[in-house]
Order: structure tokens, then sequence, then C-alpha cells
């Protein structure tokens, strides 16, 4: 959990429910997973690059925004196979997705984005975005997952051919070596390009398509990381990065901007803005 300006968690009440006031005000809640990724990344990858993504760009707006400790387990049953993998079942999920935001949202934010860094969660959080959403017609509430902010970059950045930025492969490998390189085994990097036989299925974390397909995990690779993580570089995940923060820092604005004045307030934005500082 970083504990930038922007966390929740280090700040007193009394400074939640001000910022929480403030006109145009956002709630972030990084959502990641507790599973398997390969030999050579930590099981808390999706939660700990989710949680880096959020904090970063949060501190590079002065927006209203503050950021929750991230939920660190999600839908992950596909990886139990492999061991180290803690996973809720859908229902608890949205349970516990739908209570934070119910309490959470007690304080009065006008906007809750969840950002999401687990391709297992991505039906949940959109199901939350839409009940939570209609439980509070008051609050603008919105989810994405954080990788497709990248998707317009990624290609000039990427080594692999398709089927090489999957689970555990050169985008998280890369963004891991970037920010927490002392977690990876680089010398343990090791993975399967995704070989998908239905053209029309997902062939890579940034090549979709419209077949969904189930398939055991074990039946994509061995190592439990799908992908090329042997080309990963820490520049990479500089660049991947930086683009990633600009991108949601950009939505932030958006979503701040456009529930300015929700409450009819018109206060000075100047007070309480966000460090650049982590702690």
């Amino acid at each position: 959990m970083r504990l930038t300006d922007a966390a929740w968690a280090v700040r007193p009440y009394g400074e939640v429910v001000d910022v929480a006031a403030r006109d145009g005000s956002l709630l972030a809640v990084p959502v990641g997973s507790l599973e398997q990724h390969g030999y050579h990344l930590p099981t808390a990858t999706d939660t700990l690059l989710a949680d880096a993504v959020t904090h970063g760009a949060a501190t590079a707006t002065e927006a209203p925004v503050l950021v929750t400790p991230p939920v660190w387990t999600g839908r992950s049953s596909h990886h139990l196979p492999f061991g180290g993998t803690v996973s809720l079942e859908r229902a608890d999920l949205t349970a516990l997705l739908e209570g934070l935001a119910d309490t959470a949202l007690e304080n009065e934010f006008d906007a809750l984005l969840f950002v999401n860094g687990h391709g297992g969660n991505a039906a949940t959080v959109d199901s939350v975005v839409a009940s939570v959403g209609a439980a509070r017609p008051d609050v603008e509430v919105s989810g994405l997952s954080y990788s497709a902010l990248a998707a317009d970059v990624v290609d000039e950045v990427r080594d692999s051919e398709t089927g090489g930025t999957g689970h555990g492969g050169e985008f998280e490998t890369s963004l891991m070596l970037h920010l927490y390189p002392s977690l990876v085994d680089e010398a343990r990097a090791d993975g399967t390009t995704m070989d998908e036989r239905y053209d029309r299925a997902r062939q890579d974390l940034f090549v979709g398509g419209p077949l969904a397909v189930y398939r055991p995990f074990p039946e994509y690779t061995t190592s439990g990381a799908i992908g090329d993580p042997a080309l990963a570089t820490a520049e990479k995940g500089r660049q991947l990065f930086d683009h990633l923060c600009a991108a949601l820092a950009g939505l932030f604005e958006t979503v701040h901007d456009h529930n300015r004045g929700v409450d009819g307030g018109d206060e000075d934005d100047d007070e309480d803005g966000n460090e650049n500082e982590e702690a």
C-alpha cells in the first residue's frame, strides 16, 4: 500500500471528510488480487500495480482525490491449481465492493472510481458499478481496468509478438521491474506465449476478441505465466507507468470537472491539493 498524500489511510478522519466535501471530490478504489504470477513475480502483483498507478495518478492532479487501501483479493479461482492463491466467489467480491462503496460514500464524495488490476475481477467490477450507481444516484460511479489505458502506446514499447503480454508477461514484469525491482526474480522469468486456437477470442492482454472461452489455466502455461517476461525491462516499465499515470490523472480531472457543482458548491479547489511525494 502506497502512503502518498492522496492516501485515505494516512489522513485523520477530519481531513477525509474535508476532502470529500470539496466540490467534485473523487474516491478511487484500487482492486487487485493475491494469486500466482509465475516463478518470477510476487503473488500481490495485481494489487501492487493497481495501487501504484492509482496513487501515481492521484498525486499528479490538483483534483480532490483520495485513494483507499487496495482490495487485495478478487476472483482468482482459475489460478488455484498452482497454489499461492487466495480467491473470492463472485457474490463475496460483489458484497465486499458494494459494502466498501456504501460506507465510504457516507463521507459524501461526489464520485467513485474503481481501478481494477486483475482481469478476473472485470465483470464483477462492471456489475458493482451498476449496482452502486443505481443505489447512489447522487454519486457518479465508474470503473476501469488500468491496463486498458496503455493500449494506445503499448505497441511502441513492447518487443514481444501477440501473445507476449499476458499474465505475468512482458507488460506486468516491466512495470514491476520499474516499481519493485527487488521483488522480481529475473533469473526465473519464464512464460508461455499465449496460443489461442480461436481467432475471435482474446489473444493477448491488448489483443481482444468477442469470443469468451473457458479453459483451466494450466492448459495455457506450465509456469503460471503467459507471455514473454524475459523481454521485460525497467525502462519499458517506466514508459508504461508514466503513460498510465498521466492517462488516469486526466480521467480524474475530467470526472472532477464533470461533477463540480453537483451540490451547488463553488468553493476554491486550491486547498488540500495532493502532493507529488510518496512516503
